[in-house]
């Protein structure tokens, strides 16, 4: 199996005994957010809010 790969790849991590989820951007940048909408937001607003 191969790994995505490219400037615009966002990988979503659901947190293993949570309800939270690890949005990772393209640029490195990640977060958690419990709201999937939210998550959504903050991939699709890049740069706004990442630090990578």
């Amino acid at each position: 199996m191969n790994a995505l790969t490219g400037d615009r790849v966002f990988r979503i991590h659901w947190v293993l005994g949570t309800d939270r989820l690890r949005a990772v951007c393209h640029c490195s940048a990640e977060r958690e957010f419990e709201d999937p909408v939210e998550l959504w937001e903050w991939l699709l607003d890049h740069p706004v809010g990442h630090a990578p």
